[in-house]
């Protein structure tokens, strides 16, 4: 059925300056990779994370409270409604789903995911972890896939590949903060067969070669997925590509981070320098030039519900364009000499303040 979106005009020039401030603040490198996406997708890209970003804010900062996912929708609901709280995010997403038709099931999706949070819920299995990362980053990457204009079943499948391929590598590589958390993300039926009791080491969580290896079969399914990915990326506006195939570089070299650390994401946290995100930065330039897309294969079975959700006639594209225009080479030339002068500013600002924090 044709879904009705609240028309586009409730976001103000400072609450769209907000959610910049707030992804500049919350992730640099995702803030400065940003910069090689076209203007407009750029901005609605800014409102969608500061959206989702808060979301999942106020789900950890209640703890679990029951009432905090229910605030989480009948925020939602308001945006639908045409009705935004006086919320710069709020305002801004209502602006994103009328002007991008973004169907009410994928941000309700996310949210069930960080319902799931509050729980506690356990994973048993893959399918499972695939279940919660559908919900949790796989209705980004769909979404992201309409700011670009981008509606076809192929492509949003491999939006949520890219989506739950990036969650399985955040899993991989926050173990040990999770578990200090009294969370745990690994599959338990994975660490029953390595031998290791969920519950009685998620106790007392430490590095030990059987966790090890349950996390490096996990950034096997990671990469597998990332390979997927690929295949959309060539079937985005050209302009869109470099900065998602960015993404998806810098994000598996998280994982051979962890790999480069035996694994071990008890003792500590894998980071990517940023000299090595300014190679895949560069890498991810020469990928987007020469792209293709291949056969299409369907969406995990998990996500499913999120690309026929997302593929879905709507009333109106109100205000977006099927496609974002082409960027001329000297135009992104110059985007891509800024995107490198600011990766290399933020290095020279975690150095200092490294240095600082020294005795």
């Amino acid at each position: 059925m044709p879904q009705l979106l609240p028309e586009p005009g409730f976001a103000s020039a400072e609450d769209r300056a907000d959610c910049r401030e707030l992804i500049r603040h919350g992730s640099r490198s995702f803030y400065a990779a940003s910069w090689l996406l076209p203007v407009g997708v750029r901005r609605q890209a800014y409102a969608l994370y500061a959206f989702c970003r808060l979301s999942d804010d106020a789900v950890d900062v209640d703890g679990g409270r029951p009432g905090a996912v229910a605030r989480l929708r009948e925020r939602l609901a308001r945006v639908y409604d045409g009705r935004p709280l006086p919320i710069a995010a709020d305002r801004a997403m209502a602006d994103v789903v009328a002007s991008a038709a973004i169907p009410r099931e994928l941000p309700e999706a996310l949210l069930e995911g960080l319902d799931w949070d509050a729980r506690g819920r356990d994973y048993e299995d893959l399918p499972d972890l695939y279940a919660y990362a559908t919900r949790v980053a796989g209705t980004v990457g769909a979404m992201m896939a309409l700011l670009m204009g981008v509606r076809c079943p192929d492509a949003l499948s491999r939006a949520c590949d890219l989506g739950i391929a990036m969650q399985l590598t955040n899993i991989a590589r926050d173990v040990g903060e999770d578990a200090r958390a009294g969370r745990l993300y690994l599959p338990r039926r994975w660490l029953r067969e390595a031998g290791v009791d969920p519950d009685a080491w998620l106790a007392t969580p430490d590095p030990n070669p059987a966790v090890a290896a349950v996390v490096q079969r996990l950034l096997v399914n990671a990469d597998q997925l990332y390979a997927r990915a690929e295949s959309g990326i060539a079937v985005l506006p050209r302009a869109c590509r470099p900065a998602i195939q960015a993404a998806r570089l810098i994000y598996a070299e998280i994982g051979r981070e962890v790999e480069r650390s035996r694994c071990d994401s008890v003792s500590g946290r894998a980071t990517v320098s940023t000299r090595r995100k300014l190679r895949l930065l560069g890498r991810a330039l020469a990928d987007a030039a020469v792209m293709r897309a291949r056969e299409a294969a369907p969406a995990v079975a998990e996500a499913h519900f999120l690309v026929q959700a997302a593929a879905a006639p709507v009333a109106s594209l109100s205000a977006v364009a099927s496609r974002p225009s082409a960027t001329a080479w000297w135009n992104f030339s110059e985007r891509y000499l800024w995107v490198i002068n600011l990766f290399e500013q933020l290095e020279r600002r975690e150095q200092a303040v490294r240095s600082s924090s020294r005795p």
